[in-house]
């Protein structure tokens, strides 16, 4: 902080230029799974839920929180996501998000992502057949790829007629803990719940980096917790040893 207020000349002299310190003053205490990620019991009462309140108002911002699941997506890719960006070979091309300007607090769209790269996410069946019943396809032997064909520039996720935005994803999740009693947890905990559900399942993790689309492996670590409970960690300790 000093050396960045000296640089941009707010102080003339760096305070701590000549500081050390030779003592470890506190301890960091890393996060754990129970507060970074969906376990899955808690993954199934929020599925549950998420169903229910689908099939009561249709609303596409329930079916939104339940398939990021599968795709472990940036809550500002997964709003702007367009029935065009389903690809023909299982895969979902991810090249734009949801942008706010802090200053004006306006919500709009950018053709580019974080990191400012586009990436292909791997579509799973789980995934295709939320996808079937929010383009209202009931007969899952019909093409999804026709239906996108001639949706291309349609937002997936709408409500009457509207992009959903980030807030109401993460609206949702909050909504579901008043209504369980259970501490509230953001739409960025399901990215993490997607990266731990992947590596407690052995997928290689430069895989999951890819799916996650960051750039070196060192931030995609800070992604992966345990995603079990007590009694699943347990009974896996216990088969290992």
């Amino acid at each position: 902080m000093f050396e960045y207020a000296t640089r941009k000349h707010y102080l003339t002299v760096n305070p701590f230029l000549n500081v050390s310190i030779r003592v470890k003053f506190r301890q960091v205490v890393r996060k754990s799974g129970r507060t970074e990620t969906y376990n899955t019991e808690e993954l199934q009462i929020l599925n549950d839920y998420l169903e229910k309140m689908y099939s009561e108002t249709n609303d596409a911002s329930f079916l939104a929180v339940r398939i990021n699941f599968y795709l472990g997506l940036r809550v500002g890719e997964l709003v702007t996501l367009k029935w065009g960006d389903l690809l023909e070979d299982k895969k979902l091309h991810v090249v734009r998000e949801e942008f706010r300007d802090q200053t004006t607090n306006t919500v709009s769209v950018v053709e580019h992502t974080k990191t400012n790269t586009d990436r292909f996410v791997i579509v799973v069946p789980n995934a295709y057949e939320l996808f079937y019943k929010l383009a209202q396809i009931e007969n899952t032997d019909i093409p999804l790829l026709d239906f996108c064909t001639e949706h291309a520039e349609d937002y997936i996720f709408q409500r009457d007629g509207k992009r959903l935005e980030a807030r109401q994803i993460n609206y949702v999740l909050e909504k579901f803990a008043q209504r369980t009693g259970v501490k509230v947890k953001s739409s960025h905990k399901i990215r993490k719940t997607y990266a731990s559900n992947l590596n407690a399942a052995g997928v290689p993790l430069d895989c999951i980096r890819e799916q996650l689309g960051h750039t070196n492996l060192t931030t995609t670590m800070q992604y992966i917790f345990n995603p079990l409970t007590e009694t699943q960690t347990y009974e896996l300790l216990t088969k290992a040893l």
